[in-house]
């Protein structure tokens, strides 16, 4: 008998490529519609699912929940990758308080909720668990696609907290989850020393691992650059799963670690963060079609009257009231802390932490997730509609230069004693409108290149740095503090 191979291989091949493709080009349908891009990918998951066009059955429930961890993984990494220790610094405590108990407020108020609407107290409250936590890449995708930038404090809030409070979720699930079997820690102090140990547990060890890490990178010398992503995701996979394996949690832990390594001196820095980005990307659309085709609609049409009651309640009065009162200590203005409850959109996280009470065969787990899944698909669409007008009506957007139209990079194996910044000429900066053979440049810095609109302009003596224009110099460390006295803050901080 001849084997059937490779037919089955090129038919799998096939039909996750059509997807694939399929949710990239609509994905630029994203910004116009003002819905995050990543619903896009589940409604196409959804599509194709065993009550959609495609008809393909698929309810494993066990592989979304594990190829979903690996992916929020990897999106967490490449999130810490990108996140400067500069921002950190500046909103680490609103963004840890909202993180943890903002988290357990909101979990706490869909709860209540769902008691109202049937659900008995134990349900309620693992319910309000699977969506206490929010999603920073669908409401950064939404603002990317609207062409908007959000003012610094509030993106850097919003963003921190995500990559922090996806841990909370996890633990407060796992442990619900127990409780509604009738095992683990219960809901009393127990599940309090229970948070704070793996909390704390990922928090150091993603410390370490990252500093290790940064000096493991700084000082190995391979022979191929592609190489340097490579050990980077083998990194990622450890600075998660060694804290889970001490029972710690490995989400914080791999989003410090990446927040460490990120802000080290890295060789190849530039093709580790396009591989990470790409590789953010991947585990995003293949996570969300994924859990798009473990969705039955017709199980939806039970849920849609306490789905959309619960989405509501969680979109207009249990975020925005969390947020208001775990920002209020820290002076934020008023629009401010409305906009970031508003924007709290949910994401992939809940719907995989939905299938873990499913897996765990807890009473009433598929009820539970198909609420779940009304709930991000509603919260994503009314707030995520809604980003664009809002972050104009409340006057948010950034004042910032626009980005380069184009990015010059120096990618190297080795450790380079310099760096390469990109300058905004803003009209009020002192070079504006000075030939480059008048500008005093230390010795040791140059401009490599002028980027003016759509044209590559080749720095010379007698080049204008005319305002609008983006330069990119070259300077050793010692010289940075005088061209920032002439150029501003370079446009990566």
């Amino acid at each position: 008998m001849l084997p059937t191979e490779p037919i089955p291989t090129a038919l799998l091949l096939a039909t996750i490529g059509v997807l694939m493709t399929l949710s990239v080009l609509f994905s630029r349908a994203s910004g116009r519609i003002g819905v995050p891009v990543a619903l896009l990918f589940l409604f196409i998951g959804m599509a194709a699912g065993s009550e959609g066009l495609g008809g393909l059955a698929f309810d494993d429930y066990a592989l979304a929940f594990r190829l979903g961890t690996v992916a929020l993984a990897l999106i967490l990494f490449d999130g810490g990758l990108n996140t400067p220790l500069s921002a950190v610094m500046r909103a680490i405590k609103p963004a840890a308080v909202l993180a943890t108990f903002g988290v357990v407020g909101t979990a706490g108020m869909v709860a209540w909720a769902a008691t109202l609407l049937g659900f008995g107290w134990p349900e309620a409250l693992l319910l309000g668990a699977v969506v206490s936590s929010t999603d920073a890449a669908a409401v950064f995708s939404v603002l990317r696609g609207s062409g908007l930038s959000l003012k610094r404090r509030v993106s850097v809030t919003l963003e921190l907290e995500s990559g922090l409070n996806d841990p909370m979720a996890v633990i407060l699930t796992i442990a619900l989850t127990g409780a509604l079997l009738g095992v683990g820690p219960g809901l009393g102090w127990s599940l309090v020393g229970l948070v704070a140990t793996q909390l704390t547990i990922g928090l150091v060890l993603g410390v370490a691992i990252g500093y290790a890490a940064a000096g493991l990178l700084a000082r190995t010398r391979l022979q191929a650059g592609g190489l340097y992503p490579v050990l980077t995701l083998a990194i990622a996979f450890l600075a998660f799963s060694v804290p889970t394996l001490m029972f710690g949690s490995g989400f914080l832990s791999v989003y410090v670690a990446a927040v460490v390594i990120g802000n080290a001196k890295l060789p190849y820095r530039g093709g580790i963060v396009r591989v990470h980005d790409a590789i953010a990307w991947f585990s995003q659309i293949m996570m969300f079609l994924v859990l798009g085709m473990l969705v039955f609609p017709r199980q939806l049409i039970e849920v849609a009257g306490a789905g959309l009651a619960l989405a509501l309640f969680l979109a207009f009065v249990a975020r925005p009231l969390v947020t208001l009162i775990c920002l209020a200590p820290f002076r934020y203005p008023m629009r401010e802390m409305v906009y970031v409850g508003w924007v709290g959109l949910r994401g992939a996280v809940p719907i995989i932490l939905a299938t873990y009470p499913i897996l765990a065969q807890a009473p009433g787990a598929q009820r539970i997730f198909n609420v779940v899944f009304f709930i991000v698909v509603v919260n994503a669409l009314v707030p995520g509609g809604t980003v664009r007008w809002v972050t104009r009506w409340f006057d948010l957007e950034s004042r910032e230069p626009p980005p380069p139209p184009a990015v010059l990079e120096i990618n190297s194996t080795q450790l380079l004693r310099g760096d390469l910044h990109s300058f905004y000429v803003d009209p009020a900066v002192a070079v504006a409108g000075m030939p480059i053979s008048q500008v005093p440049f230390p010795p040791g810095s140059s401009i490599l290149l002028i980027v003016r609109g759509d044209d590559l302009i080749a720095p010379k003596g007698s080049t204008i740095l005319e305002p609008g224009d983006h330069v990119y110099l070259f300077a050793p460390p010692e010289e940075e503090g005088f061209l920032r006295l002439m150029f501003g803050r370079p446009q990566s901080e």
